[in-house]
């Protein structure tokens, strides 16, 4: 079973994460941000990942510290529950409409990571969630989870559905990426 705890704890945030790739797509916890819980609910549902947290911040300040460290978490217990990738697919991909809006999600679990964000979100909060915080969670998310990750809103109005269809898209693509299809490792290297 490829699962993993991660525990952080900084002057800023205490965040611990439990991840179960092979869940049945269920969150548990919350951020203290009623949008990105929304968020990280769409995330585990769609991936079919279990993410269990537990989560406090400095939200008195702003959402930075709290999104920032928990991507960094996230990133953290994803690389640990993966173990030596082998036999996974690897490569995901995945084009998510939400409405007017259209993404399009792109991953290699490659062990190099490199982060492309395309993205414009028309409005500066949705809620109490900052969305610049979108592409940091991401950026954080992926330099940590070693992959390299394009994200790209091809056209969208909605800041709502813009952001909804990143963690969407994403949770398919990770869903992808890590189905297990063989028992080598993907690579001419014979590691990732």
């Amino acid at each position: 079973m490829r699962t993993a705890t991660i525990h952080r704890e900084t002057g800023e945030t205490n965040i611990s994460v439990t991840l179960n790739i092979d869940g049945s797509g269920r969150y548990e916890g919350t951020t203290g941000i009623g949008f990105f819980d929304h968020m990280m609910n769409l995330l585990a549902r769609h991936s079919g990942m279990d993410i269990r947290l537990s989560c406090t911040g400095d939200l008195y300040v702003d959402n930075h510290h709290t999104i920032e460290d928990l991507g960094i978490t996230l990133g953290d217990a994803f690389l640990k529950a993966l173990g030596d990738k082998k036999g996974i697919r690897r490569y995901g991909c995945f084009f998510c409409p939400m409405d007017e809006t259209l993404s399009r999600i792109v991953l290699d679990l490659s062990g190099r990571p490199y982060f492309v964000y395309d993205v414009h979100i028309p409005v500066e909060r949705i809620g109490d969630f900052e969305t610049e915080m979108t592409r940091e969670f991401f950026l954080a998310f992926a330099m940590h989870g070693m992959m390299n990750l394009h994200m790209a809103c091809l056209y969208g109005e909605n800041g709502h559905h813009i952001v909804e269809s990143l963690f969407k898209g994403i949770g398919h693509a990770l869903k992808e990426a890590v189905t297990v299809e063989g028992d080598t490792v993907l690579s001419t290297k014979g590691v990732l």
